[in-house]
């Protein structure tokens, strides 16, 4: 029988006020085979979120915010093909990070074999030589890469933020239960537009340090 299930709430946060010189911007699986119409497993929304990651990245990049790209990166053999089909094969134009947000040249890319950007990549050991605790996590898919992403950040104790009008899934349900899961369980969920850039004097929190420091 069929059921009506309903989303908690949870809160989006407005006014979040980071310090660039210990934030990165990580830019999830903006590739062409989840965003572009001619890709092997396209988001629905993903490329609706373009125009708003674009104005986060060039922020972040204005103030000196470290900015690192992720792609989901596959071979021949891989077992996650028999989950989705083949997708984003390492070189293929899917692959490849979508033109509206290249990297440039000093910006890293982590190519990651399952859906959280911290398993079996050098990418905490990145972080902490730059001295960065605090992660604003975008793009797609926001149920799945971005979620595991933001779990992993956080099972790390590194602050996480989550832009909501800069991520995309394969539906509205999946993307709001992200949302009410990272709100109450991995820290703070607000807009790109909401997101202050500039020294903070201790004045962000998430919900993990604030937890962690209770404890």
């Amino acid at each position: 029988m069929a059921r009506t299930v309903e989303v908690p709430e949870y809160e989006v946060q407005g006014r979040v006020r980071v310090d660039p010189s210990r934030t990165a911007l990580i830019v999830g699986d903006m590739q062409n085979d989840f965003v572009k119409e001619s890709g092997s497993l396209v988001v629905p929304d993903a490329e609706g979120t373009i125009p708003a990651i674009r104005g986060l990245l060039d922020r972040a990049r204005g103030s000196g915010v470290k900015v690192v790209f992720t792609q989901d990166t596959h071979r021949e053999g891989d077992p996650e093909w028999a989950i989705w089909g083949e997708h984003c094969r390492e070189g293929s134009w899917g692959w490849q990070v979508v033109d509206e947000l290249v990297p440039r040249g000093e910006e890293p890319s982590v190519h990651k074999p399952r859906y959280d950007a911290f398993y079996g990549t050098s990418l905490e050991h990145m972080l902490r030589v730059w001295g960065v605790d605090t992660l604003i996590i975008c793009g797609t898919v926001a149920n799945i890469c971005v979620f595991y992403t933001a779990a992993g950040a956080a099972m790390r104790w590194f602050k996480v933020l989550v832009p909501k009008d800069c991520i995309s899934s394969f539906s509205d349900f999946d993307t709001e239960v992200s949302l009410s899961q990272t709100a109450s369980l991995l820290g703070t969920v607000t807009r790109s537009t909401d997101i202050e850039i500039g020294e903070t004097n201790g004045a962000y929190r998430s919900k993990v340090e604030e937890a962690a420091r209770e404890g």
